[in-house]
């Protein structure tokens, strides 16, 4: 089955703009054309996109997918280079989440200080209790969140 631009944007919620975008950079590279310059996506260009925007909500950066691309079309010889280059982005999402942990735990403390400052209708009551009072998934985000 063939697509126009329109339908292909309409299918995948990425803009025609999006979609020429990726054409130009390589991402999209056997999308044919009519006569006439029209662009014509088949279910091949439909399940490429579906890889691109795959491999983009890892964080994986456009050049990285452009070369994860080649590298597919280049055959079995990359095995090896694409395997690495999903190591690495393992590594930099791990840390993210890593991160994004510790952001979570300060979010938490903050809820649990907040949560008792006003049923307490005073900080007093969170400033002064000891970390050993704080319920379990609280005492370790507040080493980062000492308080206001």
């Amino acid at each position: 089955m063939e697509y126009t631009i329109g339908e292909v944007a309409e299918r995948s919620n990425l803009s025609i703009h999006t979609l020429r975008y990726y054409e130009k950079e390589g991402l999209l590279p056997f999308v044919k054309r009519t006569a006439s310059g029209i662009r014509k996506f088949d279910d091949a260009d439909m399940e490429g996109l579906k890889m691109v925007e795959c491999l983009k909500r890892t964080g994986m950066p456009l050049k990285d997918i452009k070369q994860f691309l080649d590298w597919c079309q280049a055959g079995d010889e990359t095995l090896e280079q694409r395997r690495n280059l999903f190591y690495e982005r393992r590594a930099v999402v791990l840390e993210q989440m890593a991160e994004l942990q510790k952001t979570l735990d300060t979010i938490n403390y903050k809820c649990w200080y907040y949560e008792t400052a006003v049923r307490e209708g005073s900080e007093e009551a969170p400033k002064n209790t000891l970390p050993s009072e704080m319920p379990e998934g609280i005492r370790a985000s507040c080493e980062c969140s000492i308080h206001d």
